[in-house]
């Protein structure tokens, strides 16, 4: 009885373990046979689950069904460089480089309508956020962003870009991400890394010694207000007299003259820092003969400035704001004052990299030999972050005056009538 019972137990066992062998192979001749690439070259690889992938940095991905190669080669391409940098890539939804450069020119275009920010600045700002949306893509999400993606954004600059330029473009990427922090559109800091920073000092000098001087001489203005018309040789003694740059010119209203006494007040446009200085007769007059000439201007919010275009009537520097037909922005500059003035310099045939700005450099040099640095500061609108300064109140006429009279016999001579 205790034999059979055992036979009867391992006969019972038996089949069942036979079926699940059968039930096993059948299972396994059921397993979907993996697609061949759609050509040699695809970079995917057929996966048993039904999804074309590929292992990258140690870890498997997955990009679509097998019945779409297309649309998994399309997603790899758009991930494959997070995925082979450690980053997440982009996904709908997150804020990306995009959202971030039309917030933050949309704040600038604002200032820019009211005033806040002149048109140069604009135009350098959407400058870098060109750069950026080139250098990381549009649909990169801002936060996945590492260190080593401005390493490599660094090392992209053009060649021919100098030290000066570099620094610009830095300090203008690091000012738009912080823009992103500051108002709350981003959780955390992004991290720029050690070698994302603007270059040295030292670097800065030797670039600026291997240019040369960036300042006219005596005879080289000399020249300039000689064939200049009147609303040029209005601008070059301004530059000259009290070192105004071209967005100076372009936005100097007549309510911040006083032609009678000859001083001028006016805040600079870049800083907002406030200026003044004693005008020379002969900038006076050359003024009072551009508003003889000064046309009606188109717009009415420049009706109360001095200088407006023959032509037009408009500022001497613009920046417009174009949308494309797919929805992006274009800015168009325009630099009136820049392109008068390289017609004028090669007109007399005057070399070396200098512009109208090089008068800004021509007041700070003669200007700094009147021994008055403090004065000379006051009239350029620099920044003096020194100790004294927290406790400087005002800065007297005379002192203002003797710069001004000081560079003014530099350029005209020791016996200019006063």
């Amino acid at each position: 009885m205790t034999e059979t019972n055992s036979i009867a137990t391992s006969t019972s066992i038996n089949p069942e373990s036979d079926n699940q062998k059968r039930l096993s192979a059948r299972t396994r001749k059921r397993k979907p046979k993996k697609p061949a690439k759609p050509y040699p070259d695809y970079p995917l690889t057929a996966h048993p689950t039904k999804r074309w992938c590929k292992k990258i940095r140690g870890k498997v991905f997955y990009f679509g069904p097998w019945d779409d190669p297309d649309g998994a080669l399309k997603k790899y391409l758009d991930q494959r460089d997070d995925l082979h940098a450690g980053r997440t890539p982009s996904e709908e939804g997150g804020f990306t480089v995009r959202d971030l450069c039309n917030r933050f020119m949309t704040s600038r275009k604002h200032a820019l309508d009211t005033r806040e920010l002149n048109p140069r600045t604009f135009s350098e700002y959407f400058r870098v956020c060109e750069h950026i949306c080139r250098a990381f893509g549009k649909d990169m999400l801002v936060e996945s962003l590492r260190p080593d993606d401005f390493s490599r954004f660094k090392m992209k600059m053009p060649a021919s870009w100098g030290p000066v330029s570099r620094g610009k473009m830095v300090q203008g990427v690091r000012t738009i991400f912080k823009f992103a922090l500051d108002q709350d559109l981003i959780e955390r800091p992004v991290k720029f890394g050690s070698d994302f920073k603007r270059p040295s000092r030292k670097t800065l000098r030797l670039h600026r010694a291997a240019q040369g001087k960036r300042m006219f001489e005596v005879d080289e203005i000399r020249g300039m207000l000689d064939k200049a018309g009147p609303v040029m040789k209005a601008m070059i003694l301004l530059g000259s007299n009290v070192g105004y740059g071209n967005s100076d010119c372009a936005t100097l209203p007549l309510s911040a003259l006083d032609l009678e006494y000859g001083w001028v007040d006016f805040p600079r446009p870049k800083t907002g820092i406030e200026r003044r200085a004693k005008l020379w007769p002969e900038t006076v007059a050359a003024i009072q003969a551009a508003l003889e000439v000064r046309p009606k201007p188109k717009e009415d919010a420049d009706v109360g400035l001095i200088f407006l275009t023959a032509q037009h009537g408009n500022r001497w520097v613009t920046a417009k704001v174009h949308k494309k037909e797919d929805g992006g922005l274009r800015v168009v500059t325009d630099d009136s004052v820049s392109k008068e003035f390289r017609k004028l310099m090669a007109k007399l045939g005057l070399k070396g990299k200098r512009s109208f700005y090089a008068l800004r450099h021509t007041f700070e040099t003669i200007g700094g030999e009147s021994r008055d640095q403090v004065a000379v500061n006051a009239i350029m609108g620099h920044v003096d972050e020194s100790m004294s300064a927290v406790y400087r109140e005002a800065i007297s006429d005379e002192r203002l005056t003797a710069v001004s009279d000081h560079v003014r016999r530099w350029l005209f001579g020791e016996g200019v009538s006063q």
